[in-house]
């Protein structure tokens, strides 16, 4: 592909070499490195391709090997330039096609997200337009790092960024998780993650060790039973089996420090770090309308096309409503050259359908069918959540307005929240009866 462009820009020609020996005129060409390709014999003749260079060095070897070489094709961009020299106005628009692409090049058209499910496209643009990150904006002007960065610190859900230019798109990526990652100290670097192609399995903190950790407790984040403890740091106050309410201390980050009266002379603090799980309850309810409106659409429908090039929209046709009930369907394509490089240019279409509902009763069946589905994708949310259902009393009642299901969770899960740690004075008797405070 790439010699055929050289072989192209350069300029080549076909002959056909007639004559008492051409053999011998092919031996020569190849002795003064006159490149051929393409050689195909023709009778007592043969035809070949040689560069428009080549060609210019035949006459010493014509007259040498008394041969007749025949001109019977040109090719390439000099031929072509010849052949349209006159022709002013086609290279004017040749070379400002060039300079518009070029200049197009430098711009972002598109924002495209993946692995977004809970905040939409439209929530993230609108997000990223109040910091200046729109389409239409330079290439130049596009810090990869600090939309990972804002978007970080604005949603705490989302757990990894990764910014990148694709052509004249901006290709954002998000690995979205249900618990909320801590700002402080978990923030993922903006430079690696921006230039990180596929998310890692565990998000990037920040090093903590620059500055001391300040010393924290578990607490119980609800009531429940204990069920399973395991500590790495801190003095653990419950056992296996306590009932515990929610705000209690489950594992303490002061250490006592005790002499041999065993008196308290001092503590120590640290980072509580441990995995408890307790049983707990969770009151359960889910209420839908036992109606529901089924729509009967009309064939009337009105359209509008319309071409967008960049903030101007040029439409044909009207979307005059006056119907009590409608949708509106748009659709709406970019224009792109190869994969990734977008245009400011755009078509679609508006279709308005106007429709007359009528409310009619779900049956028992559909009702049951509805809440049981809503309840199996609340049960795989709390999966998800790695929170594990261990019984329910979950019961539907249907009325005639409501049908409702309603009862209690028996769950296992996680119950640890952190807290400060309460910060304890020491008051020690000197020898001359003064007491001393001691931090």
């Amino acid at each position: 592909m790439i010699q055929s462009i050289i072989r192209y820009v350069h300029g080549y020609v076909k002959v056909r070499v007639e004559g008492y020996s051409p053999e011998r005129f092919l031996n020569l060409c190849s002795h003064h490195q006159i490149y051929i390709w393409g050689l195909t014999p023709c009778g007592n003749a043969y035809e070949m391709y040689m560069s428009l260079k080549g060609f210019r060095k035949l006459r010493p070897i014509v007259r040498k090997t008394h041969t007749r070489v025949v001109l019977t094709g040109r090719a390439g961009l000099p031929f072509f330039l010849q052949r349209y020299r006159k022709r002013k106005l086609f290279f004017i628009s040749f070379f400002l096609c060039l300079g518009l692409l070029y200049l197009y090049s430098s711009f972002i058209w598109d924002i495209h997200f993946e692995g977004n499910e809970k905040w939409t496209n439209e929530t993230l643009l609108e997000f990223l337009e109040t910091k200046e990150v729109t389409p239409h904006m330079p290439k130049k002007q596009v810090d990869c790092a600090q939309i990972v960065k804002e978007i970080r610190k604005e949603y705490d859900d989302i757990v990894w960024v990764s910014a990148s230019i694709d052509g004249s798109r901006l290709r954002i990526q998000i690995k979205e998780n249900e618990d909320t990652f801590r700002e402080d100290g978990e923030d993922a670097d903006p430079k690696s993650a921006s230039s990180d192609s596929t998310p890692p399995e565990v998000p990037k903190t920040e090093s903590s060790q620059a500055q001391p950790k300040e010393p924290k407790d578990l607490v119980a984040t609800k009531d429940g039973v204990i069920t399973s403890i395991i500590t790495r740091t801190g003095v653990p106050m419950v056992h296996v089996g306590d009932t515990v309410a929610k705000g209690d201390i489950l594992v303490s980050g002061r250490i006592e420090v005790m002499n041999d009266a065993g008196e308290v002379i001092d503590y120590q603090y640290q980072t509580s770090d441990a995995d408890i799980f307790a049983d707990t309850q969770m009151a359960y309810e889910d209420t839908i309308s036992t109606k529901y409106k089924k729509k009967y659409y009309e064939k009337s429908q009105r359209r509008l096309y319309y071409l967008k090039i960049g903030s101007r929209i040029l439409s044909v046709g009207t979307l005059k409503n006056d119907y009590k009930e409608w949708e509106m369907y748009t659709k709406e394509h970019q224009l792109k050259l190869g994969e990734n490089f977008y245009l400011p240019v755009s078509y679609g279409s508006k279709i308005v359908r106007s429709y007359t509902s009528k409310e009619k009763p779900h049956t028992k069946e559909d009702l049951q069918k509805q809440l049981s589905e809503n309840f199996s994708l609340f049960s795989k949310d709390l999966e998800e959540k790695d929170v594990q259902m261990k019984d329910n009393s979950v019961k539907i009642h249907i009325g005639q307005d409501t049908a409702t299901a309603k009862g209690i969770l028996y769950l296992n899960e996680r119950i640890t929240q952190e807290k400060d740690t309460e910060i304890m004075q020491i008051e020690n008797k000197t020898s001359d009866g003064t007491e001393e405070t001691q931090e």
